[in-house]
C-alpha cells in the first residue's frame, strides 16, 4: 500500500469522504509523496524543494543574528566553507545552495536549515580536535538536507493539518470550510525542532558516507560522538541546545564506531587533518577562554544568578574587550538587572565592534525607549528593521518611539501595521487602545 493509500485510510476513517480526500490532495498539491534523494523510497514532504531554499532566503538571517551573526574572522569563516564546499559537491543534493558559517554563539551546537544553510557555533568549533571532526559535523547537518528531514516534518504536520481541514469541511458543507494554511512559512524555532532519533541515525549514517566520500578517515564521526557524550557528562548545560535539537546516545556512537572499523574500514589511515584545523582555526582558540567564561554566565543567567553572571562576562571581557558577544551578553545581563545606563553603554560599544550585526542595534533601541529616549531608540529599532525586516514587535516598539516622539500619524501607521500581523497580547491591546483613542477606530 502506497503512503498516499495510508493517508487516504487514515482520512475517511476520520469521518472525511473520499470525494473530500481527494479534493484535499488536490488543494495540498504543493505538499505530499516524493522519491526520496536518498534511496529513492517514497517519503511524505510538506515543502517543494523551491520551498526548502525559499525559508533559508527568508528565515535563516534571523536566526543567525539570534546567535549574534557570523564570527568576525574571515579567515576561520572561509576555511569551513571550504571544508563544506569538499563535502557538499559528493551529497545526494549537490545542487542545494549550501553555504555555512561559523556564529559568535557560546553553546555548543550545529544546525541546518531545509536548503543547506548551516551555522556552527564558536562554543562548538572551539573543542574539535581536527579537520576530521568538523567534517563529520557538516556531513551530519547535510544529511538531514539531503533525506529533507525538515520537509518530512512538514509533511507529517500537513496529515494533521489536512485532517482538520477534512473534518471541518465536512462539519460546515462548504467546500474552502476550515481548511488551513498548508506548507505557510514557518519561522527558525519550528525549523530547528528536535529530529526524531530515526532521522538522527540517518544523518549519521549519511555524514559519515559523504565525510568518507570526500577523503576523511571515518573516526572523524566516531570522534565527534566521543566529544559530545564526554561533554554531556561534564558540563550538560552547555549542550541543553544541542541535545533539544539534535538526540543524542551513546547508541550513535557505538554505530559509527562498528561502520568505521567494518564498512569504512579502509579510510581510517586516511590523515584526519589536525595540523591543518589547528592552524586555520588557531584565532578562534586563542579566546577559548573568553567562550568558556561566556558559556558560563549564560548558564548563570538561565539560572537566574545574574550577579554571578555579571561576574563571567566580566571576566570575558578582560580577556578580549573587543568581543562583540560578550559586550551584548554583559549588556543583557545588566538589563535584566535593571541597570539600563550601563547596560547602553555596552551595546553601544558592540555596535561599533560588529555594525553589521542586528543584535546590539536592538538591544539599543530597547535600551533607550526604557530611558525615555525615544528618538534613539526610533533611531537603534529602525536600523534593525532595515537590516533584518519582518519582526512585528520592532514595528510595534517603532510605533511607541514615534509616539514618545509626538509623531501621532506615523506612530498609528506603525500600531495598524503591527495589529494586521498580531491581534492577541498586551502590545496588541496597547496599539489598538492609542488607535481608538486617537479617533482612528471606533
Amino acid at each position: 500500500m502506497s503512503m498516499h493509500d495510508e493517508l487516504s485510510q487514515s482520512l475517511q476513517r476520520n469521518g472525511v469522504t473520499r470525494r473530500q480526500v481527494l479534493w484535499l490532495f488536490g488543494a495540498a498539491a504543493v505538499s505530499g509523496c516524493a522519491q526520496s534523494p536518498v534511496g529513492g523510497k517514497s517519503i511524505l514532504v510538506g515543502m517543494s524543494e523551491a520551498q526548502e531554499k525559499s525559508i533559508d532566503q527568508q528565515v535563516s538571517p534571523q536566526q543567525f543574528s539570534q546567535d549574534l551573526g557570523p564570527v568576525q574572522d574571515t579567515q576561520v569563516n572561509s576555511y569551513v566553507s571550504s571544508v563544506g564546499q569538499r563535502l557538499d559537491k559528493l551529497t545526494h543534493r549537490p545542487q542545494m545552495p549550501y553555504s555555512y558559517r561559523v556564529l559568535n554563539a557560546n553553546y555548543v551546537n550545529a544546525y541546518t536549515f531545509p536548503g543547506g544553510a548551516m551555522g556552527i557555533t564558536r562554543g562548538i568549533m572551539v573543542d574539535l580536535q581536527n579537520e576530521a571532526e568538523l567534517a563529520a559535523l557538516l556531513g551530519h547537518e547535510m544529511g538531514h538536507v539531503n533525506a529533507r528531514h525538515a520537509a518530512q516534518r512538514q509533511g507529517q504536520a500537513m496529515v494533521a493539518q489536512v485532517a482538520v481541514a477534512g473534518a471541518s469541511i465536512a462539519a460546515s458543507n462548504s467546500q474552502w470550510g476550515g481548511l488551513v494554511s498548508i506548507g505557510s512559512q514557518l519561522g527558525a524555532s519550528a525549523m530547528l525542532s528536535s529530529y526524531s532519533r530515526d532521522n538522527e541515525r540517518e544523518a549519521d549514517a549519511l555524514g559519515q558516507e559523504y565525510m568518507v566520500r570526500a577523503g576523511y578517515p571515518a573516526s572523524g564521526m566516531v570522534a565527534l560522538h566521543q566529544l559530545l557524550v564526554d561533554q554531556q557528562k561534564e558540563s550538560p548545560g552547555l549542550l541543553q541546545t544541542m541535545f533539544s535539537t539534535h538526540p543524542m546516545n551513546v547508541e550513535r556512537r557505538d554505530t559509527a564506531q562498528r561502520l568505521a572499523q567494518e564498512k569504512y574500514a579502509a579510510s581510517l589511515k586516511r590523515d584526519a587533518g589536525r595540523e591543518r584545523f589547528m592552524d586555520s582555526t588557531a584565532s578562534l582558540r586563542r579566546i577559548k577562554p573568553t567562550i568558556a567564561a561566556c558559556q558560563n554566565g549564560e548558564v548563570a543567567m538561565a539560572g537566574k544568578q545574574y550577579a554571578k553572571a555579571e561576574g563571567e562576562f566580566r571576566s570575558a571581557l578582560q580577556k578580549t574587550p573587543r568581543d562583540y558577544a560578550g559586550n551584548v551578553l554583559m549588556a543583557q545581563c545588566l538589563q535584566a538587572q535593571n541597570k539600563p545606563k550601563d547596560a547602553l553603554r555596552y551595546a553601544e560599544t558592540a555596535k561599533e565592534i560588529y555594525p553589521q550585526e542586528a543584535q546590539a542595534h536592538k538591544l539599543s533601541g530597547v535600551l533607550a525607549l526604557g530611558l525615555k529616549d525615544p528618538a534613539t531608540a526610533f533611531a537603534n529599532l529602525d536600523r534593525y528593521d532595515r537590516m533584518l525586516p519582518g519582526d512585528a514587535g520592532i514595528t510595534f516598539l517603532k510605533g511607541v518611539s514615534l509616539e514618545g516622539m509626538g509623531k501621532r500619524q506615523e506612530a498609528a501607521n506603525h500600531y495598524a501595521a503591527f495589529l494586521r500581523r498580531q491581534q492577541q497580547g498586551d502590545a496588541a491591546q496597547y496599539a489598538y487602545s492609542r488607535l481608538q483613542g486617537w479617533g482612528y477606530v471606533k
